[in-house]
């Protein structure tokens, strides 16, 4: 089973979106697919997979659906309590979908748990959506304004450097890290060309790849009610129109 975590310890940069469809994408590839969402608190993913099953249900269509799991939010006042529960549920969860899926998607929250460091450890690929400006680079580098260069990587980029060296440890594997640009801008501008040059710069410090990701969002946020992806066939059927 190949792993692969949304990730990124900033909110609103798209992570359950991209997670969602990587899930529908590679279910129309012919792959068993199994999700996990760690965010106990927002569980953006676990809605949309809700969304999708009851649109699909009021409208008798046939759609792929992962098998999913959610972690409840665990109220006990002890944090340690709280955190010995979640890391049990997900325990669980991977151990449940091991033999039966091709792919495993965890979509993490966009703060530090103890479940983001593991499921960053359990990673096989590591996604990193990032939107497309200065300001959302600094998750990952402080990078010089003037030339893009980055100057001092983040906490969460030495976070996802331990998690490597924590995986080749165990196993002898890495994580392959692939950056993905949202909301890319589709007119040329200078803030445009110095975010790609850092985001190029950074990615050859950390040792990661870098990927196209959704340029217009307008779409997307149109079609999560109904839990639709553009990789689902959208007619007016399937629209509900």
């Amino acid at each position: 089973m190949h792993v692969i975590v949304a990730g990124n310890e900033k909110g609103g940069s798209g992570k359950s979106t991209t997670a969602f469809h990587l899930a529908v994408y590679l279910m129309y590839q012919g792959f068993r697919v199994a999700s996990i969402d760690v965010d106990s608190r927002q569980q953006t993913l676990t809605q949309y997979v809700r969304n999708r099953r009851n649109w699909a249900k009021a409208h008798d269509l046939k759609l792929p659906h992962a098998t999913h799991f959610h972690l409840p939010l665990s109220k006990s006042d002890s944090i340690r309590e709280n955190q010995r529960l979640e890391f049990d549920l997900f325990r669980q969860a991977v151990i449940e979908v091991e033999g039966d899926a091709d792919f495993l998607i965890v979509d993490t929250p966009g703060f530090f748990t103890h479940l983001t460091r593991l499921a960053h450890s359990l990673a096989d690929t590591l996604v990193t959506p990032l939107n497309d400006s200065i300001i959302d680079l600094d998750v990952m580098a402080h990078v010089d304004p003037v030339t893009g260069d980055p100057r001092e990587m983040s906490h969460y980029a030495r976070l996802v450097q331990r998690a490597r060296t924590e995986r080749l440890s165990i196993d002898g594997r890495t994580i392959d890290w692939v950056i993905v640009r949202n909301r890319i801008s589709m007119l040329p501008s200078r803030s445009t060309r110095l975010v790609q040059s850092a985001i190029e710069k950074i990615a050859v410090r950390l040792g990661c790849r870098v990927a196209d990701g959704i340029a217009e969002r307008v779409i997307f946020r149109s079609l999560f009610p109904t839990g639709m992806t553009v990789f689902d066939p959208l007619s007016e059927e399937m629209l509900g129109g």
